[in-house]
């Protein structure tokens, strides 16, 4: 089936930014002590694509032993973007995503799918002059899974006509649930039974045989 939409993941896929949000939970983890800083990095570093007030919840769960208000999860949340946003605003882009972007804008639809909270990709996107490329930005809530669904339903393709790029298992797994096709990005996904590249400079190349 031919590809007819691209959809991206962000943090890995265009952004070169999960060294910058893994600092910042480790720093929202340590007063907390090492081996609790260190838990919560190496949570997040096996769920990526996953909203970081559900790794928040998780942290306070299983590490603290507690569940975390609502007053909390809105300062984790505070505290996670003064660390970040100021990097991520400025921070590399994954190599090849601009050659990408470059050659397929107009050409077929593109679309963010984001763990990443609406209001933040909005603004980062903006800042950046990247949302000129998309048709549409999408982020968290809800989960990848069902967001990936929705916006293969908004195209009114079949699901096989869509590329998921992603970077993470979260992201395979949308695209396992979605029903669409997935290119793989980044060493945690290497060895799969899908296309797959250390970056995005092979892309191109792949999508010119598969459109």
């Amino acid at each position: 089936m031919p590809i007819q939409c691209l959809v991206f993941d962000c943090d890995g896929v265009i952004l070169d930014s999960v060294p910058i949000k893994t600092r910042a939970f480790a720093r929202l983890a340590e007063p907390y002590g090492e081996q609790a800083r260190d838990r919560l990095v190496m949570y997040h570093a096996a769920h990526g694509g996953v909203s970081r007030y559900k790794k928040f919840e998780w942290f306070f769960r299983e590490v603290l032993g507690q569940d975390i208000t609502p007053e909390q999860s809105d300062e984790w949340g505070r505290l996670f973007a003064k660390y970040a946003l100021d990097e991520v605003r400025v921070c590399d882009l994954i190599p090849g995503v601009q050659d990408v972007l470059d050659a397929w804008r107009g050409r077929l639809p593109l679309y963010v799918c984001s763990g990443a909270p609406q209001e933040e990709l909005d603004f980062v996107f903006r800042q950046r002059h990247l949302d000129v490329y998309f048709k549409g930005i999408h982020g968290s809530p809800p989960a990848k899974a069902p967001l990936l669904a929705e916006i293969v339903k908004t195209t009114a393709l079949l699901s096989q006509n869509v590329l998921m790029v992603g970077d993470s298992v979260t992201d395979r797994d949308a695209a396992e649930y979605a029903g669409t096709r997935f290119y793989a990005v980044g060493e945690q996904l290497r060895g799969g039974n899908f296309p797959w590249g250390a970056d995005l400079t092979g892309l191109n190349e792949w999508l010119e045989l598969n459109v």
